[in-house]
């Protein structure tokens, strides 16, 4: 047996806040989400990122409460530094919440950090030159 890591899932509560958010980090996704309790699309590389709603996934567990906060992040490489600023305004208008504004951080990368709608960290990054 061989086991490979395959898909990463999100638990939203609205597919078009969240969708709003990740077409802003390139993702090709409807404008409108599609009236299904489970929508995933396949990245780059294979690996498939998955939504689904609260009210799927209590179908199947109804004790299920997303959690609040998060102890994972989705990491995006933007390019630039300007990319990483103008991301995260561009994200903020999307209705994405900043935690951590744009910053040169000392491990040589502006970073910055927003919850999505439903408080999954979204982190970006770019190398600083030299």
């Amino acid at each position: 047996m061989t086991i490979h890591f395959s898909a990463v899932g999100l638990v939203v509560t609205d597919l078009d806040r969240s969708f709003a958010c990740y077409r802003v980090l390139g993702l090709d996704l409807p404008v409108e989400a599609p009236e299904v309790p489970h929508f995933e699309v396949t990245l780059p590389g294979g690996l498939r990122l998955m939504w689904d709603t609260v009210e799927s996934v209590r179908s199947f567990d109804p004790k299920f409460e997303p959690s609040s906060g998060s102890g994972a992040a989705l990491a995006f490489d933007c390019g630039s530094a300007s990319a990483v600023d103008e991301t995260h305004v561009a994200l903020i208008d999307a209705g994405c919440t900043s935690t951590k504004a744009p910053w040169d951080a000392f491990w040589g990368q502006r970073y910055a950090s927003v919850l999505d709608p439903d408080g999954h960290t979204l982190d970006l990054f770019a190398a600083l030159p030299g």
